[in-house]
């Protein structure tokens, strides 16, 4: 059975790591505040049946809770903060100074250019797909109608348009899941 002190360790050694996660994928430090909040927050709920084996078995299991508050975080437009409200967690302001830092940890602005120059190479039609489809939130029906096209169409345009994109940021997130 985990031990609290052990669950400070954990938070002390992977907290930043989670941090740097979520702010890559979302481009967005406060979203990734929140969301790494209600990771630990999961975490600690869960923390009493956690098997202490292994630190790289233990860093597993917290990064799955965080790629399924991730998960829910693009299905909803939200971060779910059950957790961290049924504990009574606060989660703390950052001042401007700390959100440049953390921008600069996770890269976001490099991150940002190579998204950017990745999106212009794409066709017209799947970036239009695209942002249709993920910043207006529009069903892929409605994505073909405002396109012209089927249904089946715009669901390819914005697949292979978001293939392109995991392509171009393959090698970054390769790199990230190699550092401790």
């Amino acid at each position: 059975m985990a031990q609290p002190e052990a669950f400070t360790t954990l938070y002390e050694r992977d907290a930043e790591a989670v941090l740097l996660f979520f702010t890559r994928r979302t481009l967005d430090v406060e979203v990734a505040l929140d969301l790494t909040a209600e990771t630990f927050a999961q975490a600690w709920r869960g923390w009493p049946r956690v098997r202490l084996d292994s630190d790289v078995e233990v860093r597993g299991w917290l990064f799955t809770i965080a790629r399924r508050q991730l998960g829910r975080y693009w299905r909803h437009g939200r971060v779910e903060r059950r957790a961290v409200e049924q504990l009574g967690l606060s989660i703390p302001e950052l001042a401007e100074d700390d959100v440049a830092q953390i921008e600069r940890a996770a890269e976001l602005e490099e991150t940002r250019s190579l998204l950017g120059a990745e999106l212009r190479r794409l066709s017209d039609e799947q970036r239009r797909a695209i942002h249709l489809r993920i910043i207006e939130e529009l069903p892929y029906p409605e994505v073909a109608r405002v396109s012209g096209t089927t249904e089946p169409t715009a669901r390819a345009r914005v697949s292979r348009g978001l293939r392109a994109l995991a392509a171009a940021l393959e090698p970054r997130l390769a790199k990230e899941r190699h550092t401790p």
